[in-house]
């Protein structure tokens, strides 16, 4: 099974200052080429916790998709806390280095040495390709380290990462909405989520008044079960006359 975990890093995330978007991205671009996202996790520039976060990760997870704090001041310290994480120097790769050199000639910006320190990853990395500011990212062993500007980052996973991963089964997901609160209806999807176990059935409730209702979602690789256990569920609604849509 392909799985992975995704590791925001960030004071400005922990602090409510930036809203993380990358976590959304990369989880729904990991649904259309199936792999799991089972875990997110939000950690601060801290080189303790992102050394022991990493570790961890790589052991448990086939991928481990990273944003964030790689870039020239004195709070970027991903690459040097994974470069201590996995024991490897941390180098100047050449061919980064070209690219910012390449990139700033043609700039009005001078690239000075904090911004050379974008050019540093730890040994035996291989770069992931920045499309946008050509500063790149970097990948060692299953660890694919992005940046945290969501369009950089995109860019990088579009580009960089996605065609470089194995991909799995293609996930499907339908959804119920029903015009009746989630109590009403608890007990029919305890009865269907045993029933059909190896689906992902989720009850959402949403609050508009005087629109009170529940979307149902049905989340899984086999698109077969998913819709019988739709007709399942829709018979019972019809039965107790529970208005819903399907989408």
């Amino acid at each position: 099974m392909q799985n992975a975990i995704i590791i925001i890093i960030g004071n400005e995330i922990l602090s409510g200052r930036t809203l993380d978007k990358n976590s959304n991205f990369i989880a729904g671009r990991c649904s259309k080429i199936g792999i799991s996202i089972d875990e997110i996790r939000v950690i601060p520039d801290r080189v303790k916790i992102i050394k022991k976060t990493i570790l961890e990760a790589s052991k448990k997870y086939k991928n481990v998709f990273v944003t964030g704090g790689i870039g020239p001041t004195h709070d970027d310290i991903t690459a040097v806390s994974i470069a201590l994480a996995f024991k490897k120097k941390l180098v100047i790769n050449k061919k980064a280095k070209q690219l910012l050199e390449d990139y700033y000639k043609s700039s009005k910006f001078e690239l000075n040495e904090s911004r050379m320190k974008m050019a540093y990853f730890p040994a035996q990395s291989k770069l992931i390709m920045n499309s946008v500011s050509a500063a790149p990212g970097f990948n060692i062993k299953n660890v694919w380290v992005m940046a945290g500007v969501p369009k950089i980052m995109q860019a990088m996973f579009l580009e960089g990462v996605e065609p470089r991963l194995k991909k799995g089964k293609v996930f499907f997901s339908k959804t119920l909405k029903i015009e009746k609160p989630e109590g009403d209806i608890a007990e029919d999807l305890k009865n269907l989520s045993e029933e059909f176990d190896s689906i992902d059935i989720g009850s959402y409730p949403f609050y508009n008044p005087p629109k009170i209702g529940t979307n149902i979602v049905l989340r899984g690789k086999d698109l077969k079960l998913i819709e019988k256990a739709i007709k399942k569920i829709s018979n019972i609604l019809k039965q107790s006359n529970i208005l819903f849509s399907i989408d």
